[in-house]
């Protein structure tokens, strides 16, 4: 396929193409019988669209060359079999984001940093096509009673639109992309991510059954984390993930995956996280994670790491390791909000044993900047320990965050812990430092 890019919106080429296009596309399903059209396979339909090309450039006078008459088939087929014009940025290893602010504008993240592309859809109607096929292909909806919904593809890339009236510049819809290849320890070193230290603490830290919660903005890394830490589950323990949307790489086979449900057309039907949460616990867990805590099945979550569900873990949006607790408790209060602050605030120092904080910094690169130990309830507050800092000391001359990774001295008193349980980590790991690479 030919990767010579479009036409900006506005000119008359862009609209020449997607009048030919549209043409093509017309006269493919003309041609096709109902019965056709319910066993298409792509082979047979790429045959088809060459005889519609080739009878319009014979019939018509439709000037075309070889390389046109090519990437004209592969994006009819993308119209008929994909998601249209996005189809070349998901097939683009280098893309992890993807966003569609309207038909004449949709930006792309790659390697950190956003940039604007030239591809673009024909107009609103356009856009909101690909959505309904992306929500249909789950058996979720999208009308003007309920106009955002989370879906996912095939791929597992997470889709979150929005359409009018919520929004006022016609659908729009950000595509967060999972790569093929899942992320494996070497590959997080190889980026920074954190260090061999950092990594040996953490697995030893799954391998104990502590309580994790990993915390972090919008696209710092927490899910991949998540993915990561769960490596270290022993295969013969039973995991169930909890999740809005589908999104966990479990590396176990014996997983159980549930997803939430939103209400049908009736307003009916709905089925929360912390449903699936209190459910779960009927399910014979050896651990429970949720893909992210948001709502009031927090408070469900803490009750069950407090009572034998030792090794669960979630993720929570939040800027620090102190911060993560206070998202948390208020979370638990939106369950009930009879119970005491300080009663609430106990109950999450004894369920969370580490904090894992992940962020995005200004230069694309996505690393662990602390990894905490929770001590107690001190003065009202839970009273964490840093174990491990990402210390940052500016900006060099290619824009690249400069700094070095530290271990603070503070010997975790899980470490008795870990013993217990076979892992013995080397003292040095807690007085290391790994300055970032330039």
């Amino acid at each position: 396929m030919s990767t010579r890019p479009m036409a900006r919106p506005g000119t008359s080429g862009a609209d020449r193409w997607f009048a030919v296009k549209t043409q093509i596309h017309a006269r493919l399903l003309a041609s096709l019988t109902p019965d056709q059209l319910r066993v298409l396979n792509k082979d047979g339909v790429r045959e088809q669209i060459g005889n519609v090309v080739e009878r319009m450039v014979r019939d018509d006078s439709v000037p075309m060359t070889a390389v046109e008459r090519e990437r004209i088939i592969e994006e009819v087929l993308d119209e008929v079999f994909g998601l249209g014009p996005l189809e070349p940025l998901l097939k683009d290893p280098t893309v992890s984001d993807i966003l569609v602010n309207g038909p004449d504008s949709i930006y792309v993240e790659r390697g950190g940093r956003m940039v604007e592309t030239n591809v673009r859809f024909k107009d609103g109607a356009h856009v909101r096509m690909i959505i309904d096929r992306i929500v249909s292909n789950i058996g979720r909806r999208i009308d003007d009673s309920s106009p955002i919904v989370d879906a996912r593809l095939e791929d597992g890339s997470r889709v979150c639109a929005v359409i009018p009236p919520l929004s006022l510049i016609g659908p729009v819809m950000s595509i967060r992309r999972f790569g093929k290849k899942l992320l494996g320890t070497e590959d997080l070193l190889k980026n920074e991510t954190l260090t061999t230290g950092m990594l040996d603490f953490l697995s030893g830290c799954v391998e104990a059954r502590l309580n994790m919660v990993i915390s972090g903005g919008s696209g710092s890394g927490k899910t991949t984390m998540l993915n990561t830490m769960s490596r270290y589950i022993p295969e013969e323990e039973r995991v169930i993930t909890i999740e809005d949307t589908a999104e966990l790489q479990m590396q176990q086979s014996h997983v159980v995956r549930l997803e939430t449900r939103p209400m049908n057309i009736e307003g009916a039907g709905a089925i929360s996280q912390r449903d699936l949460v209190i459910n779960a616990l009927r399910m014979r867990p050896d651990r429970i994670i949720i893909g992210e805590c948001r709502g009031g099945e927090a408070l469900d979550m803490m009750q069950a790491m407090n009572t034998g569900h030792d090794g669960s873990m979630t993720t929570c949006h939040a800027n620090s390791a102190r911060d993560a607790f206070s998202r948390l408790e208020t979370m638990v209060m939106m369950a009930s909000a009879n119970i005491p602050d300080r009663v609430i605030r106990q109950m999450l120092a004894s369920a969370v044993n580490i904090v894992v904080q992940c962020a995005r910094l200004n230069d694309g690169t996505r690393r662990i900047v602390s990894i905490s130990e929770v001590r107690d309830v001190e003065d009202d507050t839970v009273a964490l320990d840093d174990i491990f800092v990402l210390e940052r000391t500016g900006v060099n001359q290619r824009g690249r965050i400069t700094g070095r990774f530290r271990a603070t001295g503070h010997k975790p008193r899980c470490l008795t812990r870990l013993k217990a349980y076979g892992v013995h980590l080397a003292p040095s790991i807690f007085s290391e430092e790994m300055a970032l690479k330039e």
